[in-house]
């Protein structure tokens, strides 16, 4: 039987979302609590994959086990055998052809900043601080450039296989949360270390370092000496993952 499942984590001790043997990830741990709970094997897949200290608050997956268990029962036998870092916020009984990573119809990121002269402990975990004052307006100007379908090539890590580089952007949005400034960015599939560059490239625009007719051009031509510079993984949550129809709905 198929079930869908939300999952949150805290990337930072892991190597990314998929199972690799050179190190722990969130996929792994997860199939062994499967195992753990069902005596089964089973391969959970996700939305999409998450680097090394990515952290998630919506990562959505689904897997199949031979057991009947009812849908909602399915994330607290699987949290009793997760370690702190890694929880199942929801649970159900897949619908019939659902694929969490086929089904995804938008995701959304959110990729946190710190401006302070001096690392703050209890923010730098999950943002990436950087000097200088924050210009949010300038933040939000530089993201309204990249909403729409373009080609990011110039935002994607070199070696990366993919068929295109076209991606579209529904929305990128910058806010303030106490000491913090968001980005959140929201599209319907993105390229490897895409957001984590778009990040810096709005930055170094709100910091004076890039033109607005820099980052067009980026887009234009895949100008990759016109981006700012990828910033670090722990900065960036995957938020949210959006089906149609919702997957948790009764």
């Amino acid at each position: 039987m198929r079930y869908v499942i939300r999952v949150a984590y805290d990337g930072t001790d892991y190597c990314g979302w998929q199972v690799q043997p050179n190190g722990v990830t969130v996929q792994q741990r997860l199939q062994e609590a499967v195992r753990a709970a069902f005596g089964a094997d089973a391969s959970v897949t996700a939305s999409g994959r998450t680097d090394a200290g990515v952290h998630a608050l919506g990562q959505v997956c689904h897997l199949d086990i031979p057991n009947s268990i009812p849908g909602e029962r399915l994330a607290d036998a699987l949290n009793a055998h997760l370690p702190d870092d890694i929880g199942v916020l929801a649970s159900a009984q897949a619908r019939e052809g659902f694929d969490a990573n086929r089904s995804a119809k938008r995701k959304t990121y959110r990729y946190s900043l710190y401006f302070s002269s001096r690392r703050n402990p209890l923010l730098d975990r999950y943002a990436a601080r950087t000097e200088g004052k924050c210009d949010i307006d300038a933040l939000r100007r530089a993201g309204a450039l990249f909403v729409g379908e373009h080609d990011f090539a110039a935002y994607c890590s070199s070696g990366s296989q993919v068929k295109t580089t076209t991606r579209r952007v529904y929305s990128v949005t910058a806010e303030r949360r106490g000491e913090l400034v968001d980005i959140y960015v929201c599209g319907g599939g993105f390229l490897y270390n895409m957001v984590r560059t778009m990040a810096g490239t709005m930055l170094w625009y709100s910091l004076g370092k890039l033109t607005e007719e820099d980052i067009l051009t980026t887009l234009k031509e895949g100008r990759r000496s016109l981006v700012g510079k990828t910033m670090p993984a722990k900065g960036l949550t995957l938020m949210s993952v959006e089906y149609s129809p919702d997957p948790f709905s009764v």
